[in-house]
């Protein structure tokens, strides 16, 4: 995983097509959520779905943490890659693996302002079942574990980036306007964003996901040239 630009926050298919035609490498489902309504149904996530082809991916975003329970869901979506928002047991993220060796598990690593050394834990601990994290940015007023529109601050992500040894995503109130110095200051794998390139009906500007997706490209360049 390199130069990874993922958009979340489907609402149909239109939607979907237009950040495939865009460059979006992955495009994110937030389906069965604890605190934030779903952009779609499931069924209409199906349907969706069924429209991207490779080089570009659905991804699952969800905040299940039962192996069964995810398998059997990405099942039903045909998806082939996974991000788990919540807290899962080492046993159950080595029994999803285990039960589906093939499906690409992203695992989130939400930063609340003061828990480094618990997210550094988390990474030692999962990383034989992961194939990448996402970094994200938890809200204390609303719960919320992502999609919040807000920073944190980055220098925590600089230091997961740096002692993971698995890629990372970093995601968190990134936008047009700073996703370039974040890739130029961080380093990741890839970006991440949901509210940043929104009109505030609430669905994607194609304007707004185009300049997300060329400052991304341009800050990937610029790193590895």
């Amino acid at each position: 995983m390199k130069d990874l630009i993922q958009i979340a926050g489907v609402i149909d298919s239109e939607e979907a097509l237009m950040l495939i035609e865009e460059g979006v490498d992955y495009v994110g489902f937030p389906l069965r959520l604890p605190v934030h309504k779903e952009d779609l149904s499931e069924d209409e996530a199906v349907d969706v779905i069924k429209l991207i082809n490779p080089p570009h991916y659905g991804v699952l975003i969800t905040y299940l943490n039962k192996a069964e329970e995810i398998v059997e869901f990405c099942n039903k979506l045909n998806v082939k890659i996974v991000q788990l928002h919540g807290g899962i047991s080492k046993d159950e993220l080595e029994k999803t693996k285990l039960l589906n060796p093939d499906l690409e598990v992203i695992k989130s690593l939400v930063i609340n302002g003061s828990n480094y050394p618990e997210l550094e834990k988390t990474i030692s601990l999962l990383s034989p079942w992961v194939d990448a994290y996402i970094t994200d940015t938890f809200d204390p007023v609303t719960g919320a574990s992502g999609a919040t529109g807000k920073t944190h601050d980055w220098r925590i992500s600089k230091k997961l980036i740096q002692f993971s040894p698995k890629p990372v995503i970093i995601a968190g109130g990134l936008n047009p306007g700073n996703v370039l110095s974040a890739i130029l200051e961080l380093r990741p794998a890839g970006v991440d964003v949901h509210t940043g390139v929104e009109d505030p009906d609430g669905r994607k500007s194609r304007t707004m996901v185009r300049e997300f997706v060329r400052e991304s490209l341009k800050g990937f360049s610029l790193l590895n040239s």
